[in-house]
């Protein structure tokens, strides 16, 4: 198959089968590398006017902090902690739960 446009449509047919207690259809390869696609990727399923729409979904990355990051500004803990202890003495004077 020729290099493919996104915008360009393509067609193909697929048969929906059982697979287990699942039904499956096949999704040629050359349809996952137009959407930038691999097994493993999740796709919306919806119908929209009697078709089935299947959109990428596309997750933001979560990024992964190191400890470093994570502490950064820690070390201002104490220093706040000071400062706001007199919030903290005293016996409760309403419904507060200890």
């Amino acid at each position: 198959m020729a290099m493919v446009n996104k915008r360009k449509t393509m067609t193909i047919n697929s048969t929906i089968r059982r697979q287990g207690g699942a039904a499956v259809m096949t999704i040629p390869p050359a349809f996952l590398k137009v959407l930038d696609l691999d097994i493993g990727s999740q796709v919306e399923l919806s119908i929209e006017a009697g078709e089935l729409i299947a959109k990428p979904v596309t997750q933001l990355v979560r990024k992964r902090y190191s400890a470093a990051e994570l502490l950064k500004g820690s070390e201002h803990m104490a220093e706040i902690n000071r400062e706001t202890a007199w919030a903290r003495e005293g016996d409760p004077v309403g419904r507060e739960i200890i």
